[in-house]
């Protein structure tokens, strides 16, 4: 089954929203929480995405889906051939109620086969990590098209499939007796190394007006006491207004 969070994987595409709605609610949020949540949708992106396939351990998944609200990126795609996404809350520090998280489990199906397909219909390249050496380092990563990072799990790495579907191998140089780093870490040095990489590029990493329209409303809902109860009484507010008005 794929689980969309808000919605499915759009980049510019056409995403519902209500601006009456979202200056409604905007009258409930203190100014410095309004210029917070617009400082976060400048610097949000979905040019850079991670795929996780088949995390063992809720704290390393927990600890990415943090990260990746902390860097920035907006969509995590969890893959579960034959592991189970689970959360650890005191490690996710409630990060991924900011985020679109796109679960990937159908039964008896190669899960990621379903996501590298949808990833690659919206415009997406494949960049799998492999502790193998003589790989492309990360930092060498192609940025010319969006990019979505492979991390496989913590026992194996990324499957052979992945790897065999991969646009680009990457790997972190590595120079100690130590072969290998924790999935957490990797993700983290991965992602900060793209983001960096992307944010200083000219390629347009950021959102489209429509995008941010839309994660707008849905955060101010998010940050709204009692917002079912506002949003009925916005409801009925625009029921007993004249035709045409």
């Amino acid at each position: 089954m794929v689980e969309h969070h808000t919605h499915p994987i759009v980049r510019g595409g056409s995403l519902s929203y209500d601006a009456e709605l979202t200056e409604y609610l905007g009258g409930f949020l203190s100014e410095p929480r309004k210029a917070a949540i617009e400082r976060v949708l400048t610097n949000r992106t979905r040019y850079l995405t991670v795929v996780l396939e088949d995390i063992v351990q809720s704290q390393n998944a927990s600890a990415v889906v943090r990260t990746c609200e902390c860097l920035g990126i907006q969509d995590i795609h969890i893959i579960e051939n034959e592991s189970r996404y689970s959360v650890n809350k005191k490690v996710l520090k409630g990060s991924n109620k900011w985020l679109d998280l796109h679960r990937y489990k159908w039964p008896e199906m190669n899960n990621t086969a379903t996501c590298f397909r949808q990833l690659r219909e919206a415009g997406y390249q494949l960049v799998v990590t492999d502790p193998s050496p003589g790989l492309l380092p990360v930092q060498e990563a192609d940025i010319s098209k969006p990019v979505a990072i492979v991390m496989g799990n913590e026992l194996n790495g990324a499957s052979a499939y992945a790897l065999a579907q991969a646009d680009q191998k990457v790997n972190i140089p590595m120079f100690g007796f130590t072969e290998s780093l924790n999935i957490s870490v990797s993700a983290a040095i991965c992602l900060q190394t793209l983001i960096t990489k992307i944010r200083s590029s000219a390629v347009r990493w950021q959102l489209s007006e429509t995008e941010k329209n839309f994660l707008r409303q849905q955060w101010y809902r998010k940050s709204v006491r009692r917002v079912e109860l506002i949003e009925k009484e916005f409801l009925e507010s625009q029921q007993r207004k004249p035709p045409g008005r």
